[in-house]
């Protein structure tokens, strides 16, 4: 396994010093932003791809650091129901799947996005219980007439390119949020659907990560190394779901934390041996959220962790059996 981290931590800093500092830490892959929520401050594809002196640069910059893409991140809601919003992470995806083929990456990291609930609404509307019935004549709408065509679509174009690993991140507030919904989807896509594997958003929905790598195994493409701490006594009293904001951390039910600091080291050294054991030896992409603490000590400390439990070589032969 490799560490690698999600590159818009440092969005504030350019590709050159962003590189620099990963480099010294001892992390080997990077996944760059290059549209949607990660935004273009390290990649932006409208300029690369129209300017082969830029794009020349860039290939140059990530040689000369040594550090490998594991993929390109490009969240967004591609099927949002205003289409001006909808077509522009749309049109931003499409423009990642091209600077991928420039770099011989086959990774998109994203989102399944979320449908509006009828043909001409302006809001995502996502589904969180099957009664009344309306709620579920909106989850046939938007699989049926939205989610599983754009996907089919999509796929279809991003295979041209290359580009053959649409690894979606399971997160609330978009219509594949749980292993139920990656597998529904990659059943009705094809196997270039598949999971950015992260913890983080599993647990405070109840999930056990084991359980999700090992019905998930070949549908795993790329991982988040992304803690998380429940509030139990909020829990007990507002429950899971939770919409204060994330610098309310007193108050809220959950928050972001730093590898280590959510979950011990047994926690994580059973994710990362689970994911072996299903046959995923890639990158493990640190991705630093914690709003109690200094991003850099926060990533320090990340890198550490992950170095010290992640399985670096390969499986020896059973020498004792």
């Amino acid at each position: 396994m490799k560490i690698g981290i999600v590159a818009n931590m440092l969005q504030d800093k350019t590709l050159v010093e962003a590189l620099e500092c990963y480099q010294r830490l001892g992390i080997q892959k990077v996944e760059i932003g290059c549209g949607g929520y990660p935004g273009k401050s390290h990649a932006n594809p409208e300029v690369l791809l129209a300017d082969k002196s830029e794009l020349d640069k860039f290939k140059e910059t990530i040689a000369a650091s040594e550090l490998a893409i594991s993929a390109f991140a490009c969240h967004g809601n591609p099927i949002h129901p205003d289409k001006e919003i909808g077509d522009k992470y749309h049109e931003d995806m499409c423009n990642a799947v091209k600077l991928a083929h420039e770099m011989n990456v086959d990774t998109l990291t994203c989102f399944s996005g979320c449908a509006g609930d009828y043909p001409g609404a302006r809001m995502p509307n996502w589904v969180t219980c099957s009664w009344p019935d309306d709620y579920l004549k909106i989850l046939e709408y938007q699989w049926n007439d939205v989610m599983v065509p754009y996907w089919q679509n999509f796929v279809k174009y991003a295979k041209t390119y290359g580009v053959n690993k649409i690894a979606l991140e399971m997160h609330p507030g978009f219509m594949v949020y749980n292993t139920e919904t990656l597998m529904k989807l990659r059943s009705a896509v094809g196997t270039e659907i598949g999971a950015n594997f992260d913890p983080s958003h599993l647990v405070w929905q109840g999930m056990d990560p084991i359980t999700v790598i090992r019905e998930l195994r070949e549908a795993i493409f790329h991982v988040h190394a992304k803690d998380i701490k429940l509030d139990r006594l909020n829990i007990e009293k507002n429950g899971v779901l939770d919409t204060k904001h994330y610098s309310d951390e007193i108050n809220r039910s959950w928050i972001f934390r730093t590898v280590g600091y959510g979950n011990d080291v047994s926690y994580w050294r059973d994710i990362f041996s689970a994911l072996r054991m299903v046959g995923y030896d890639d990158v493990i992409s640190i991705e630093h959220e914690d709003s109690l603490m200094d991003r850099f000590e926060g990533l320090k400390k990340a890198v550490r962790m992950v170095k010290e439990n992640i399985l670096v070589e390969g499986k020896t032969e059973m020498w004792w059996a």
